[in-house]
């Protein structure tokens, strides 16, 4: 779980979800985009991904795999990060903004659903399952 407002003076500090790594993210309302500082890496996020990614895993209503993956990967369907750049989803595509950042949409957003106390996270050997609560 992290910490944080989720504002630009005071940024959520999260933790991917095998706990790897630590980042930073915070809303930016005006440009409606969610920016996350991973070291000194910039990724950017469109913002109507958390409802979006929210919903969707509500109306999944069971648990579903993260299948995190960069930009360049493919991504194994039925995931959460096959979901966020599939032509199916509610934007038609990535949520990701900069290219060749645009992956790792699974282990840096639902982090923010975590610590707004939407989701839960399950371990399972290597992978990492969310699922809406």
């Amino acid at each position: 779980m992290g910490t944080g407002k989720g504002t630009a003076e005071a940024p959520w500090q999260l933790t991917t979800p095998l706990g790897k790594a630590t980042f930073t993210m915070h809303r930016d309302e005006e440009k409606q985009v969610l920016h996350c500082q991973v070291g000194s890496t910039w990724l950017h996020y469109r913002l109507e991904a958390l409802d979006d990614l929210r919903a969707m895993l509500e109306a999944h209503g069971d648990w579903l795999e993260l299948g995190n993956k960069d930009e360049k990967a493919e991504t194994k369907p039925g995931t959460v990060e096959h979901w966020a750049r599939s032509a199916d989803n509610p934007v038609g595509g990535w949520y990701g903004l900069r290219k060749g950042y645009r992956g790792r949409f699974a282990s840096y957003v639902t982090p923010v659903l975590e610590v707004l106390g939407q989701v839960e996270f399950e371990k399972r050997s290597r992978s990492v399952w969310v699922r809406a609560i």
